[in-house]
């Protein structure tokens, strides 16, 4: 994600994210950002790390990497979807491939974003997909295949 260069005095500091990403360096200014917005996260290194943690609090949304080691972030989003966990997601990629776009937006996912676009755009998938429920993740997946298309 590229800096970002906009105001981020609203605090979100209800909002908690989750990201899945094996690019630590990427996880870490992620972090950052989402921070500095007032908005938490915690950090996991894959998919399996995330399915394994016993989490206090389901997070709000899951900003997730298309492309990890082992199981990849398509995988993960069924593997949640079997289970029931329904966490709006955010897909980040460095290889924006229309195929996998179009198998993640089927999937349901919010969002779908390359790594290289601003972060403010990151922050407004994030309060987009947290919203105030179904209307906003609605609107959001709405957006999402219209990026599709």
């Amino acid at each position: 994600m590229q800096p970002v260069n906009q105001n981020l005095s609203e605090p979100d500091s209800n909002i908690h994210a989750a990201i899945v990403d094996d690019d630590a360096s990427l996880c870490k200014a992620l972090s950052r950002l989402l921070n500095a917005a007032g908005i938490s996260s915690t950090i996991y290194s894959s998919a399996e790390a995330f399915l394994t943690d016993a989490l206090i609090r389901e997070p709000d949304c899951l900003i997730l990497d298309i492309q990890l080691g082992g199981m990849s972030g398509v995988e993960l989003q069924r593997s949640l979807h079997a289970t029931h966990r329904y966490i709006p997601i955010i897909f980040i990629t460095a290889h924006d491939q229309p195929e996998a776009r179009e198998e993640a937006v089927r999937g349901g996912c919010l969002a779908y974003l390359r790594k290289n676009d601003p972060g403010h755009m990151l922050l407004a998938a994030v309060r987009s997909v947290v919203g105030t429920g179904a209307g906003a993740q609605n609107a959001a997946r709405a957006a999402a295949v219209e990026r599709v298309v």
